[in-house]
């Protein structure tokens, strides 16, 4: 279903959002109803922004990261707004062009899945600005087309960087969704990161894949697998199924078992396993993108990086500050450019 958001809707949600504190967004248990946004005057913006997400916006997790972004835009930007949740890549052709008909000229797409369909449809809308986003380029994108480029790699060498140094066993574990690039270049980035401190030898990383994001059960059986082959590092790469993980860790027997995750603080739900998470912002960069439309820039490549979009959570629980430090330090050297972490969409068997 169609929502619509209002002013005062946003508001409202984001101070939902901020009472949860550091201990990041809870769900609820529905989808959050809006009124109708006010009607557009003369003085605003000729610009209205309609947002595709994969999921329900009420997931604590990436789409309500997307959900908060075209929140800032209708507050900040004054741009009438609405947005079509649980959307899979079969719906979003004829969810796009019902947007385009009732005259939204900005057409963003919250998921790596919807980018091949987004440029198609941007080909023959040369008039409707798209923003996209994934983890690989496209070859000749159109003229009207945004690219954000998600680089989830980048994060993933710090938090293998974490595990590697961390790990009493000599054995960490990478939980992921679905076998998709992104999800193949967090991994080899984690390896690289290994080699990058000169571990190959004496640390083992196995990387398994439960099949859906958001399957709580099944990344339960499967972290449970990892925990019973002696891996004491979990990192998380899911949405809701980081709850299972999340299980897992706790009812670990005999020794202490670490996790991280991704997206946003997860840190009440293991506080005892829980070391960091990568965190991530669409606010800031729908903002930018927008604000370069409307100053006449119709297309380009946004890569997020660690000075947009994307960030560590510090400080750093259940390991030793001088490992906090360490990647602290890293960090800086791959904003500087001292560091360059490869994307390497190979498939892992």
């Amino acid at each position: 279903m169609t929502k619509r958001l209002s002013f005062l809707t946003g508001i409202v949600s984001i101070g939902l959002i901020l009472l949860t504190g550091c201990g990041g967004i809870r769900a609820s248990a529905t989808a959050t109803q809006h009124v109708a946004a006010p009607t557009v005057t003369a003085h605003e913006s000729n610009f209205r922004l309609a947002a595709i997400f994969p999921g329900v916006v009420t997931d604590a997790d990436f789409n309500t990261l997307g959900y908060i972004g075209i929140n800032e835009v209708q507050r900040k930007l004054d741009i009438e707004t609405v947005y079509e949740e649980k959307v899979d890549a079969a719906m979003a052709y004829d969810i796009i062009r019902k947007y385009i008909a009732d005259d939204y000229n900005i057409i963003w797409t919250h998921g790596g899945q919807f980018v091949t369909i987004t440029a198609d449809i941007a080909h023959y809308f040369p008039d409707v600005f798209f923003i996209a986003e994934g983890d690989e380029p496209l070859v000749n994108p159109p003229a009207n087309l945004w690219f954000i480029d998600r680089n989830f790699q980048l994060g993933y060498y710090l938090i293998g960087t974490t595990a590697a140094l961390s790990t009493r066993t000599g054995k960490i574990g990478y939980l992921g969704g679905e076998r998709m690039a992104y999800s193949y270049a967090e991994v080899h980035a984690i390896e690289q990161a290994i080699r990058d401190l000169g571990l190959e030898e004496s640390v083992e990383l196995k990387a398994v894949w439960v099949g859906d994001f958001n399957d709580p059960l099944m990344a339960r059986e499967l972290a449970d697998g990892l925990i019973a082959d002696n891996v004491d590092f979990i990192m998380g790469s899911l949405n809701l199924g980081m709850f299972g993980a999340f299980e897992a860790v706790k009812n670990a027997s005999g020794r202490q078992v670490l996790i991280t995750a991704r997206f946003i603080d997860k840190s009440d739900f293991a506080p005892d396993h829980y070391v960091t998470s990568l965190l991530y912002d669409f606010s800031a960069p729908l903002m930018d993108i927008i604000q370069r439309i409307m100053a006449g820039e119709s297309g380009g490549y946004y890569p997020l990086s660690f000075i947009t979009g994307e960030s560590l959570q510090f400080p750093f629980s259940n390991v030793d500050p001088l490992i906090e430090e360490q990647v602290s330090q890293l960090l800086e050297m791959i904003i500087a450019g001292n560091i360059q972490v490869v994307k390497d969409t190979r498939p892992i068997p």
